[in-house]
């Protein structure tokens, strides 16, 4: 394993080499020949600060996979991928629509860091925040984890970006191909004196912007358009001070994709109009996100403390079809949701002695939520029949704050070089739709048994709020009397989940090359948090079970060769849930009532998802492979006597084989110019992600048909 310091080390020895050749054949006075010098003790520095920063997050006794850029380099369409394609080289992340993914049968439950800042939850759609080419390496932590994390649990996703100490540098690239692709980016990073900084920028235009509705190869009004940027600034103030800035913006704007074929069956009529076809519906949504981090990370010693002031803003907005989509549904809504968070976070390290490193930390966060949607609908009479074609306006605006405080203390404790303990305790309070506190306890032990063999497992109790950004808060009293009234009135606010959680696990290193691992894990839960997607606008909307039962067994192999590299992973899980006590209005009442006295599996539980690599290098060339695969994710049961059980059957079974090749050419001592060409799905599989049925679930979604794509990757 290459420790930290080892890293650094290296780095320096390959910096220092360059640069002292350029100073020689430069024939520099001597008063100039410590610039190499000063350059690699300003690096080391950088890097001596980044250990110092990585020291304060441990991950003891909870499962960690990284993946580094090396590897996302690997993979078909490397860093022209999404992030949630990277991810799904994990252990049990499984796929769904929308760019969404499912880690440990969660719904969302997923927590951003960005260099061990905690980034305030957006309101999430089809647009992913994080381009691949910012990261040097981003991890999922998962498990029991420690108590320095805290209310989305499912996973940690930890990225640590690229930097200009670190990875000097810089690329221009243009990727494209299949269903209309054109994706230019650009990256630098550098660094002046003790400033350092790295910038990237992408755009993304194709024709598949959402999945497809109907496993067609080339979906009706699906064009999205996109944009990224990212920054990241420190300058190194003395061996013992670093202040870092960071920021970053994502935009996209979506079609919402069209089935052929289809007219409307509720009989509604507008203005003497009651036919429409559906191929001719023009829904789109926008969203954008911003984020801004400014850090001081203070190391002195034993000590190492970070202290971070983050903002982010988020946005949606769906525009609807008027007349379409209250022929076709019964109501026609435009909606935009904004939240805007403000938060505080210290985290800190202290190491005691040779046995014990204390940990805390504080993390303060207010937000602000504000929706506002105006709905098209048309009056009903008592029996439900509409009584006029003149459809009604009907406003529903709102707006609410939410603030959090969670404080954490925990030790790490060695009594032997062999055996580690981290417990702690954690608190979490939250006031905003609901309010709600706990104290949590977390244990976690790791016994390396013995230079091939470490053990581990862990207990958490967690505590998470709902996503109050995401809380719906239509007032379902005023679409009584219309064809938008509910069918239950009922409309209880989501409260926040309480769970036990136990996890054990074994690493084997068969070689220095090969290793294997197990991983096993239950989760019981009060107040079960799931999300789904209810009416025309692709907005999540939070509910909770009474309660939850989840379970799973992960196995995992890498191997990592001179030239050859893979990995390949299986896991099998069961999420269950009995019991919707909140929003229940978005529910019919047949629905309520099965799922009260009976556990159902979640809509997003996959019993077995796997995913497998290869990657051989031969010179600059790189041929490389990836396959994943699932159950399915759940769909109703229709009975023989016309009954249903909410996600009572799974969708088929399905695979996607990737496939790529790319060569470098050498064009200088820090010029390249890489060619790749990659085929997506290359059997064109035609699988289904939704059918459109289960509980929470929207319109039938589809993967995406074989793509080849090509690009070329000018490096500096």
């Amino acid at each position: 394993m290459v420790t930290p310091i080892h890293r650094a080390f290296a780095l320096s020895a390959a910096i220092a080499a360059p640069l002292a050749a350029h100073a020689q054949s430069a024939s520099a006075p001597a008063t100039v020949a410590s610039a190499p010098e000063a350059r690699i003790e300003i690096v080391g520095r950088a890097l001596r600060m980044d250990d110092a920063r990585n020291s304060i997050q441990t991950q003891t006794g909870a499962s960690a996979y990284q993946i580094d850029q090396s590897a996302i380099a690997a993979m078909p369409a490397g860093a022209n991928a999404g992030l949630n394609q990277v991810l799904l080289q994990a252990p049990e992340v499984a796929q769904d629509s929308f760019g969404q993914f499912h880690v440990r049968g969660e719904h969302n439950g997923v927590q951003y860091r960005v260099n061990g800042v905690v980034l305030p939850e957006g309101i999430a759609g089809f647009g992913q925040s994080f381009d691949p080419r910012l990261i040097s390496s981003v991890s999922l932590i998962t498990g029991a984890l420690p108590a320095e994390y805290g209310l989305r649990t499912a996973g940690i996703i930890d990225i640590k970006t690229k930097s200009g100490a670190a990875d000097p540098g810089g690329s221009i690239s243009l990727y494209g191909g299949s269903h209309g692709t054109i994706q230019p980016s650009a990256n630098v990073a550098g660094g002046s004196g003790n400033l350092s900084w790295f910038v990237s920028a992408d755009a993304l235009r194709n024709d598949l912007g959402i999945e497809s509705p109907d496993g067609g190869a080339k979906p009706i009004h699906d064009r999205t358009t996109q944009f990224h940027g990212f920054g990241y600034l420190d300058d190194v103030l003395d061996d013992r001070n670093r202040v870092g800035l960071m920021f970053g913006t994502a935009t996209g704007r979506f079609q919402i994709p069209n089935r052929a074929g289809l007219q409307p069956d509720l009989g509604l009529a507008v203005g003497g109009v009651s036919g429409y076809d559906s191929a001719a519906l023009n829904e789109n949504q926008r969203e954008i996100t911003d984020f801004a981090a400014l850090s001081w990370l203070h190391a002195d010693g034993a000590l190492a403390v970070q202290t971070s002031l983050v903002a982010r803003g988020s946005s949606l907005a769906y525009d609807p079809d008027w007349l379409g989509d209250l022929l076709f549904n019964g109501i026609a809504q435009q909606a935009t949701k904004k939240n805007s968070a403000l938060a505080l976070q210290s985290d800190g390290s202290y190491k005691l002695d040779a046995r014990h490193t204390l940990r805390g930390g504080l993390y303060l966060q207010g937000d602000r939520s504000t929706s506002s949607t105006t709905a098209h609908v048309l009056p009903v009479d008592a029996l439900g029949n509409p009584t006029s074609g003149q459809p009604l306006l009907i406003a529903d605006d709102s707006a609410k704050s939410e603030q959090i405080t969670s404080l954490y203390l925990q030790d790490e404790y060695k009594p032997v070089p062999s055996l580690t303990f981290n417990y702690g305790l954690r608190y979490d309070g939250f006031s905003a739709y609901t309010h709600g506190h706990q104290f949590s306890p977390r244990l976690n032990v790791v016994w390396e048994a013995s230079p091939a063999l470490t053990l581990h497992g862990g207990y958490a109790r967690y505590f998470s709020p709902p996503p109050f950004e995401l809380v719906g808060s239509e007032t379902v009293s005023k679409f009584v009397g219309t064809t938008a009234a509910p069918a239950v009135g009922r409309a209880d606010t989501p409260q926040a989940e309480r769970a036990h959680y136990l996890d054990l696990g074994a690493q084997l290193r068969l070689s220095s090359e090969l290793g294997i691992g197990i991983d096993a894990y239950y989760k019981q839960s009060r107040h079960l948090i799931d999300e789904g997607q209810f009416g025309a606008p692709i907005i999540l909307t939070p509910f909770n079970y009474r309660d939850g039962r989840q379970s799973g067994l992960e196995l995992s192999l890498d191997y990592a060769g001179k030239a050859l590299s893979g990995y390949a992973n299986i896991a099998l899980q069961s999420a269950r849930g009995r019991g919707i006590e909140s929003a229940q209005f978005n529910f019919p009442q047949a629905e309520l009532d099965y799922i009260a006295a009976h556990y159902i599996d979640l809509d997003h539980a996959q019993r077995i998802t796997g995913a497998a690599g290869l990657s051989y290098q031969n010179g600059g060339t790189r041929f490389s492979g990836d396959l994943t695969f699932g159950s399915g994710l759940r769909a109703s049961l229709t009975l023989s006597d016309g009954s249903e059980i909410p996600n009572g059957t799974h969708l088929p079974f399905y695979t996607q084989l990737n496939l790529g090749v790319s060569h470098e050419f050498k064009t200088g001592v820090d010029r390249a110019v890489t060619l790749r060409l990659d085929v997506i799905n290359a059997l064109d599989r035609r699988y289904e992600i939704r059918n459109g049925s289960g509980v929470g679930v929207g319109a039938p979604q589809f993967g995406a048909r074989r793509g080849v794509f090509a690009g070329i990757t000018f490096g500096f």
